[in-house]
């Protein structure tokens, strides 16, 4: 049954004993004390992934920023500090949760194309590394409150260089239709915005063109790009020091050939390296995704004549790649089956009342019943950062294994304590 597992990487998920485990902990186990559904990380399959990115980009003198949009676990947070990581966040709520994962606020880069005043004024008392400007407007208000706080800002302009990064249109960022960063036609105005704001000063160039890119030749294309743009920018007399190369680099989910650290080196070795600049890339996806899995109860198997559906106790709130960007994530039994098992196609699906509620369309799988455990691959990133309670169900746990302990990361929160997150007002009261 080692097909079974194929997108499941062996260092961090195996059948031991006629039980998936997650390195030395029977899921079973982890869901006889926690409940179904509940996410389930490997703390030693984080770290390799982390490890050979560092490895491939290190001789380059390439900074890891991890895009915590991914998987904002406070302990994966944690992990990647340990490890020497960055981070790409999005938000003010992100920035508060990166410090207090112990991440280095010199190490913060701060994407994102609404960020508001008080999110930048948080950032620059902070202290972090990097502001990414996205447009003119944002340049200016950054003036405006750094002139306010008796600072002046180091910024780095993300722009659009209209590259496409052949990968979903939901996730792709780098079009000239997208609203992110300033497009590269648009520099022009730099001279006057730049040199009359007295607490900005321009010192990089940044891009990200989208996500779960699965070839080179956009990188390459975009990589090439922004050396242009800081080589030009340079000349016309910014002091230009930074690039900052995005992220995206794609997982195979499904039936793909997966982006290397080797590859992605090779595209920063053939572009941007050596050329006197300080470099950071974004990743997210790809050292968070195959780390972690979601484990789901089968609530009913349902005969519907013509077919058969598998009723989870997960549904598209738990996970919502799958309703959201029609993605894939493998589905295998947490029970391994024994030789000869009777196979059978099911539409896998949840409990909430959306068709959109479905994980997978005639799935074959080894026969299941009620109360067998499913486990989805691939659902590090992407998964419990964007759960939801929709349909007034549980926030759902997340797990941390490293050998033989495990550790509850973000516990249950059933529907009964978010009721009290509700306030009445006193003339609708009844009572």
């Amino acid at each position: 049954m080692h097909d079974l597992t194929r997108r499941l990487p062996p260092s961090a998920f195996h059948y031991l004993g006629g039980e998936l485990h997650c390195e030395g902990v029977s899921l079973s186990e982890i869901a006889a004390k926690v409940g179904t559904p509940f996410y389930c990380y490997s703390a030693t399959r984080l770290r390799e992934r982390y490890r050979a990115l560092a490895a491939a980009l290190d001789p380059l003198g390439v900074k890891i920023h991890y895009a915590m949009k991914a998987n904002g676990n406070q302990a994966v947070l944690s992990l990647f500090a340990l490890e020497g990581a960055g981070v790409d966040i999005v938000s003010g709520g992100e920035l508060n949760r990166a410090l207090s994962a112990g991440m280095l606020a010199e190490r913060v880069i701060f994407s994102g194309v609404g960020k508001t005043a008080s999110e930048i004024e948080a950032a620059l008392k902070a202290g972090i590394h990097q502001l990414n400007v996205e447009s003119f407007e944002e340049l200016r208000l950054i003036d405006a409150i750094a002139g306010s706080l008796g600072l002046v800002s180091e910024v780095v302009l993300r722009v659009n260089p209209d590259v496409d990064a052949e990968t979903h249109a939901k996730i792709t960022t780098g079009k000239k239709d997208n609203k992110f960063g300033i497009d590269i036609a648009l520099l022009d105005r730099l001279d006057n915005e730049v040199k009359s704001l007295e607490h900005v000063k321009l010192v990089g160039i940044a891009s990200h063109i989208g996500s779960q890119i699965m070839r080179t030749a956009p990188l390459i294309a975009t990589y090439a790009r922004l050396l242009e743009v800081a080589d030009m920018l340079k000349g016309r007399g910014f002091a230009i020091s930074r690039i900052d190369l995005g992220g995206g680099f794609g997982i195979p989910y499904e039936n793909q050939i997966e982006l290397s650290p080797t590859d992605i080196a090779d595209a920063i070795a053939t572009t941007v390296a050596g050329k006197g600049y300080a470099l950071a890339v974004e990743p997210g996806r790809t050292l968070v995704a195959d780390a972690g899995i979601l484990v789901s109860g089968v609530t009913y198997v349902k005969d519907a004549g013509h077919m058969q559906f598998a009723v989870l106790d997960a549904a598209m709130n738990d996970l919502v790649r799958p309703a959201m960007y029609d993605a894939h994530h493998d589905i295998v039994p947490v029970r391994e089956p024994v030789p000869g098992t009777q196979m059978t196609d099911y539409d896998v699906v949840g409990p909430i009342c959306e068709s959109s509620d479905t994980f997978a369309k005639r799935l074959t799988l080894p026969e299941i019943k009620s109360g067998d455990l499913l486990a989805f691959a691939t659902a590090g990133a992407y998964g419990a950062t964007m759960s939801s309670t929709y349909n007034a169900r549980d926030l759902i746990p997340e797990v941390l294994v490293e050998g033989s302990r495990w550790a509850t990361i973000r516990r249950r929160v059933p529907i009964a304590e978010q009721i009290g997150w509700d306030r009445v007002p006193d003339w609708l009261k009844t009572v």
